[in-house]
């Protein structure tokens, strides 16, 4: 009996390992995925203010870098239904975006 009794154990504890190996890889690509849309939105993000600094509010190169930003919030948006905000440092679940939220760069120059 004590025998029967640990082998159920021994065997509960070890579906239960495997249960949560399958989960947490199940749930990495979705993590992973957000990680990467974090990533490309604060490096857009960054590359707009430093074309906003170095070249001008309505400049070319900062023209440029809205449409990247505006590209990378889309693309995550499209993937995840959610977009990474760098001002905020959150997550919005709404397509609520503004792509002149850097108007702000300009009125402090």
């Amino acid at each position: 009996m004590e025998h029967s009794k640990n082998l159920f154990f021994r065997r509960a504890r070890l579906a239960a390992a495997a249960l949560a190996g399958f989960l947490m890889f199940v749930g990495a690509p979705h993590l992973r995925a957000d990680d990467d849309c974090q990533r490309r939105i604060a490096k857009a993000d960054h590359r707009l203010h430093e074309a906003i600094e170095h070249h001008g509010y309505q400049s070319e190169q900062a023209e440029h870098r809205r449409h990247e930003l505006h590209e990378a919030r889309e693309r995550c948006w499209n993937a995840n239904h959610r977009w990474w905000d760098e001002h905020e440092h959150r997550w919005h679940t709404d397509h609520d975006w503004d792509d002149h939220d850097h108007d702000h760069d300009r009125d402090h120059r």
